[in-house]
């Protein structure tokens, strides 16, 4: 959510700001409703103010044994007066936060202007692709071949964007998760595992940006919760309506959940495989920082998921995200792409963001600062730590042999139970 105090002080970079993420500008609209419902507010409080005078200039009269007919009836004047006075105040407070709960955050000014993905610029690629003798297959053909990824049964019971994962596959799929786990609460990672909530209600949605803009995109329960689209919103919830103290900032969060969407929009893209579906799993990470912690906070969640990959020996590159192509609540996003071999071609499989005090002040989270103990908005951040299915579809691809086995990564195979290698047919 916006400051409305940043907009009357700079309207024009706020509207700069917008025009970054190629939206009109709208501070003129806005500062003219707040001009309104501060004007409302101050005729309110001076009807207040002269109704406590009159009352007190009643019982001043009435205490001398005089009339004061006249003073009461201007005094159920001011009431009516007053009824409406807050309720018009009221009515466009609401009018002014309908209005900017639905205007993204303002990027940085570093980051890269555009329309879509093709304004997204690469920062650097790590690793090497790997050189096939043969025609790599994709996840999919590799994985019914073994028997052991299941779309087929999955749309019987689910419909499409579903599958089964069984035997083996199911087991790489939670060894990759508990390997992030075990890292990322490392000494090194410095998070702390947390097992959320999987269903929130409207509040912890909308106190991340979810909500209302993005309901569609969500799937909803018939008594009021919604089943999360991934463990940022139980997690930077954490400290919603809450004082920090600034001596225990950063906070750092992780936990994996299972994520759901509705993919609203998406209808016959990424219609094969696990690339894009209703539910998958994910692993998190939430920084919760001061200001002045915020852009080297994000620089070190990047390099955290990226470790997740440099472990596995994946070939990626790292992208920031340009305006076009930018999350609602973030200022700047950097996006780790993994190179699929079976697809030839790179698929986001983090992303890092960094959100100011944007989420913070949507859920009044603040921390009292140790220096004049006055109370300010944190900023959160939040990244994938990374996405567990497609963690899965690179180590498939990547690791994958002719005969279409699948080789086991080295830091993966302790928690295989010293399994080696997944075998086509086995």
């Amino acid at each position: 959510m916006h400051d409305i105090r940043f907009i009357r002080e700079h309207p024009e970079a706020f509207d700069t700001g917008l025009k970054k993420r190629n939206l009109p500008p709208i501070a003129a609209e806005l500062l003219e409703i707040d001009t309104r419902r501060r004007a409302a507010i101050s005729e309110s409080e001076a009807a207040q103010a002269r109704r406590k005078a009159l009352s007190r200039q009643i019982g001043m009269v009435k205490g001398k044994g005089e009339p004061a007919d006249a003073l009461m009836a201007e005094v159920a004047a001011l009431e009516e007066s007053l009824k409406k006075g807050e309720a018009e105040a009221q009515r466009l407070d609401e009018e002014l936060t309908r209005r900017l709960e639905v205007l993204p955050n303002l990027p940085f000014d570093d980051v890269p202007d555009g329309t879509d993905e093709t304004g997204n610029v690469e920062i650097r690629r790590v690793g090497n692709q790997r050189n096939f003798a043969f025609a790599p297959k994709d996840h999919v053909a590799l994985g019914e071949a073994t028997g052991e990824m299941d779309f087929a049964a999955a749309s019987k019971i689910s419909g499409s964007r579903f599958v089964f994962l069984k035997g083996r596959l199911a087991k790489l799929a939670r060894a990759i998760a508990q390997f992030m786990l075990d890292l990322h609460p490392s000494e090194e990672g410095g998070y702390t595992e947390v097992n959320p909530p999987f269903l929130v209600r409207d509040n912890a949605a909308y106190g991340v940006g979810q909500l209302p803009r993005f309901a569609e995109d969500m799937f909803h329960t018939d008594n009021g919760f919604w089943l999360i689209p991934t463990a940022e919103v139980p997690l930077t919830n954490l400290v919603n309506d809450t004082v920090l103290d600034e001596k225990d900032l950063p906070l750092r969060f992780t936990a994996w959940t299972p994520c759901f969407r509705s993919e609203a929009g998406a209808a016959g893209k990424d219609t094969r495989g696990m690339i894009r579906q209703h539910q998958f799993t994910k692993v998190e990470l939430v920084s919760i920082t001061t200001p002045e912690q915020s852009r080297d906070e994000h620089e070190r969640m990047l390099s955290c998921a990226e470790e997740v990959l440099r472990r596995l020996d994946l070939h990626y590159r790292v992208v920031t995200l340009c305006t076009g192509d930018m999350g609602f609540a973030a200022q700047k996003t950097y996006d780790i792409e993994v190179w699929l071999p079976g697809q030839n071609m790179y698929r986001e499989i983090s992303s890092c963001s960094v959100c100011g005090e944007f989420q913070a002040r949507r859920m009044n989270a603040r921390y009292r600062a140790k220096e004049d103990r006055n109370v300010r908005h944190v900023h959160t951040l939040n990244g994938s730590g990374v996405a567990v299915g497609r963690a899965l579809i690179a180590v498939m691809e990547t690791y994958q042999d002719a005969d279409g086995s699948i080789a086991v990564p080295d830091v993966l195979q302790g928690y295989m139970g010293g399994m080696k290698k997944i075998a086509k047919g086995e």
